[in-house]
């Protein structure tokens, strides 16, 4: 991110990550990325909301119906007030109060197991340490391949080319403290996931056996978290809420992030091309107002689609992948691509746009009909009430209780949905080399050395139909030259 895509669009200084996609290509493409990435926002901030949601309604009681609207309209509303600017600053706060709870919980649950050795242990002992699986199958959900490439290619989509990301990257004075900043994020994200990887351990080890979900203390495995919470610090004053500000900090920062981002590029790349005459300052602010009150609302809504999906990292990592791999893959065909053409860039989108829209959805389809079933790791209930053991081994253990073969699906939707977006990423780039190959591969049109990544610079021959002349950027897209 820091070498091969951030240089381009700082070079560029240019408002919306997709006017890069005018530049390069046609605004036909800038209009294609501009869908895609409203499309992948509108299908990641309602599980953004969810979650909390979820945490809350354990912990107080409270229906999560009545929760979403007001976590939407909080976070409409600090958004709508103060912009970029209060995204940041909330931001800033957020992530504080994010990481203070979950060290605090991750602490006070590990001292009442008995330390950071027992929590290792009784996680080998059921098998949950499992960093080096090496198998090549792409249908095992995460190996060591599928985590390592698949989670490359996610977080490559999710930082290089993402509009929220280049927003906040190009808001920095000079590319040099834009790289510094793409370092902390690094350190903070790894930092933020092994936390989270390492409390998952520590709830197991919890929990190893009297498995709550199949106790029925609560309904799916998305609900662990803030369970665990109640169970082991619900009695200390303050702790509760303290977990809850930290799940709601997560969720607020991202979907005020989406919410700042999805209406600059509504703004920058649907309307403001379309208008015959400028708006004024305040008009342009009011309209940009009310575009995040309508995408917010809309977002409100599609909290019930997420409700009815499966496990939230699965739901969330396939139906992101829908846009995220065709995305990245169109903009690294222009980057990194210099003989790629409009026509190209255009197939390569839709047509692995498609290609990955089909296998997510078929693979949600095939899950909720139980056709895919994936393996699970093993949990106990030995430790549960002797008169509950004693009922639930009845029933199990039932003679009348018969398995029924599951059909075998198509062998796309078994694939590992951690590889979604490398799929869709490299589907985009291949198929649209395939297409500019026969549509002229650029030998007529001249681009700037400015609109391709300085990691190709030194590949590119003398005859390359490149410009070395800077281009020279206008606020109206068609005042381009």
């Amino acid at each position: 991110m820091a070498y091969a895509y951030l240089p381009v669009f700082y070079k560029l200084q240019i408002t919306s990550s997709y006017e890069y996609l005018n530049l390069r290509f046609n605004n036909t493409v800038r209009l294609l990325g501009s869908i895609l990435f409203l499309t992948k926002m509108l299908l990641y901030i309602p599980i953004v909301i969810y979650v909390p949601a979820l945490a809350f309604s354990q912990v107080t009681g409270i229906n999560l119906h009545l929760v979403t609207p007001v976590v939407c309209i909080v976070c409409i509303f600090y958004t709508t007030l103060g912009g970029l600017k209060a995204v940041v600053w909330t931001d800033t706060i957020q992530t504080i109060i994010m990481f203070v709870a979950l060290i605090i919980t991750v602490i006070i649950g590990t001292v009442q197991i008995g330390g950071v050795k027992e929590v290792w242990a009784r996680n080998s002992e059921g098998g949950r340490i499992d960093f080096f699986n090496m198998d090549l199958d792409p249908t095992i959900r995460h190996s060591f391949w599928t985590v390592t490439i698949g989670n490359f290619f996610s977080w490559l989509a999710s930082c290089s080319i993402n509009q929220a990301m280049v927003q906040r990257c190009l808001a920095m004075p000079t590319l040099k403290s834009a790289r510094i900043t793409v370092g902390i994020l690094v350190i903070g994200i790894m930092t933020l996931v092994s936390m989270c990887c390492f409390m998952g351990l520590v709830i197991y080890a919890f929990y190893h056996k009297c498995d709550p979900v199949t106790r029925g203390w609560i309904q799916k495995s998305d609900q662990l978290l803030p369970y665990f919470i109640m169970d082991t610090a619900g009695d200390i004053p303050g702790l509760p809420g303290m977990f809850v500000s930290g799940v709601f900090s997560a969720a607020l920062s991202s979907m005020s992030t989406g919410l700042n981002s999805m209406t600059g590029v509504i703004f920058e790349d649907l309307i403001k091309p379309r208008i015959k005459e400028p708006l004024t300052e305040s008009q342009a602010s009011l309209l940009m107002k009310v575009i995040v009150v309508v995408v917010g609302t809309i977002c409100v809504g599609l909290v019930f689609v997420v409700e009815k999906l499966g496990a939230l990292i699965q739901a969330a990592g396939s139906m992101g992948a829908i846009t995220a791999g065709p995305l990245l893959g169109v903009f690294s065909l222009g980057m990194f691509f210099p003989g790629a053409t409009s026509e190209g860039a255009l197939a390569g989108g839709i047509l692995s746009g498609s290609l990955i829209t089909w296998i997510s959805i078929g693979t949600q389809a095939k899950m909720a009909q139980g056709l895919i079933r994936f393996p699970q790791k093993p949990v106990s209930v030995e430790g549960c009430s002797a008169d509950w053991v004693a009922e639930y081994l009845k029933l199990t253990l039932s003679p009348h209780i018969k398995a029924t073969p599951v059909e075998r699906p198509f062998w796309l939707y078994q694939m590992s949905y951690m590889y979604y977006t490398a799929v869709g990423a490299l589907a985009a780039i291949v198929l649209g080399i395939i297409v500019s190959y026969f549509t002229g591969y650029n030998r007529k049109k001249k681009i700037s050395k400015d609109l391709l990544s300085p990691v190709v610079h030194r590949f590119l021959k003398d005859d390359d139909p490149i410009q070395n002349n800077h281009i020279e950027l206008s606020t109206k897209a068609e005042n381009i030259i």
